[in-house]
């Protein structure tokens, strides 16, 4: 059994670590000493609040340094490391601030929003009533005057900005006034931008009006899977009051401590990284779309995210899973969507020239219709170069 668990392990590594263009833009990769934090002894302990558990000092203090870099990072009042995942924060939000048969409003996935906040996901389990913000297909964004107008008649309870389809700032700002006359909590699930908002390459939602910014760790941010909640002090207090046996129990410090280390590598690294991430973005979609690719929002710019969308007839139409698919064979990994993200190249230290190449490895295994192995051979071959990890302590 061991071998063939170890065999798998390691073909994994070799294709998906080595081998591949990796486009998904809810990935990213650590750095080596990220990683290596994940199998220190942490990943064995406990520790708890209330002091029930021993030997836990370095620990406790490991966590207390994490959550001051993040406050630091992103500028708010608290900070709480322990979410297992960016769902879980979105829940912990929710639950917090809402009760059962409260409205919420938030990005329908029908429009690119988070299918796990919606009637699909925790605001069902929630016994929450959904109320999807009114939004321009045409330009993937909220639509601010009817938004300001629904806000005002509805009188929601919790309001959601943030999306997985996420290509351009929320008007946060502009929809605070409305929000507050009702008396919202205003969250921001920065999920999918969140290193883009550390990396102050985006948008700030706590300067704008949020009360709360949350979501996971390992997509625009370069840390560990998990997730993370900035809050205002009020916010913040109740949040980490309910954390502990509601929401989270063992929090796994090992990933709390590589969280820690990157986070303090955004702190560094960041600013640089987040330009380097929307230039190359920008790059990879005027490319694309000088190249015939049906690519979003050329209106405006095509992105100011880490995302770039090809629109194949709509999200997760069966054309861009074919296009996926198709893609795949080539070594060139993308989702369903077909969202195309630059983080994971960024990291490898890819800039222009290099999302130049990308672009044709895409032309060539798609819209030319060369075999796709004869592509796959060169995309091989060109990752070689890109084995290093960049924005982060050597």
């Amino acid at each position: 059994m061991i071998d063939e668990i170890m065999s798998l392990v390691k073909k994994h590594e070799k294709w998906r670590g080595q081998e591949t263009l990796n486009l998904i833009p809810s990935e990213n990769v650590t750095s080596p000493a990220v990683r290596a934090l994940l199998s220190t002894d942490l990943g064995h302990r406990y520790t708890s609040p209330d002091g029930f558990y021993m030997g836990t000092s370095f620990i406790d203090e490991i966590e207390q340094y994490g959550v001051k870099l993040a406050k630091d990072v992103f500028n708010s009042e608290t900070a709480d490391l322990r979410p297992l995942s960016g769902h879980i924060a979105d829940l912990t939000f929710l639950a917090s601030f809402a009760k059962p048969n409260d409205k919420i409003v938030c990005v329908s996935p029908a429009d690119g929003g988070y299918p796990g906040i919606s009637k699909l996901g925790i605001s069902n389990f929630l016994s929450l009533k959904i109320l999807d913000f009114p939004f321009s297909k045409a330009d993937i964004n909220i639509e601010v005057e009817k938004a300001e107008n629904f806000i005002l008649h509805e009188k929601p309870r919790v309001i959601v900005f943030g999306a997985s389809r996420f290509l351009f700032p929320h008007p946060v700002h502009k929809l605070v006034r409305a929000a507050k006359e009702v008396e919202a909590h205003v969250g921001y699930d920065g999920s999918h931008v969140l290193g883009l908002i550390a990396g102050k390459e985006f948008q700030d939602p706590l300067r704008e009006g949020a009360s709360t910014l949350f979501g996971s760790t390992h997509k625009s941010f370069f840390g560990p899977q998990g997730g993370i909640i900035l809050a205002d002090e009020a916010h913040g207090e109740v949040i980490q009051k309910r954390m502990r046996h509601v929401f989270v129990d063992n929090a796994h410090w090992n990933r709390i401590a590589a969280l820690s280390l990157a986070l303090a590598e955004m702190k560094e690294f960041g600013r640089a990284y987040a330009r380097q991430v929307t230039q190359n973005a920008q790059v990879l979609a005027k490319t694309l779309a000088e190249k015939r690719f049906p690519v979003a929002c050329p209106n405006l710019g095509y992105t100011r995210s880490h995302q770039v969308f090809l629109d194949f007839g709509g999200y997760k139409s069966e054309k861009g899973r074919a296009a996926a698919k198709k893609l795949e064979k080539a070594n060139i990994v993308v989702d369903s969507g077909v969202r195309l993200g630059v983080c994971e190249a960024t990291r490898r230290g890819m800039r222009k020239e290099e999302i130049l190449r990308i672009a044709d490895f895409i032309d060539r295994a798609f819209r030319k219709g060369e075999k796709p192995n004869e592509v796959k051979r060169d995309v091989v071959k060109f990752m070689k170069d890109f084995q290093e990890i960049h924005y982060c302590f050597k």
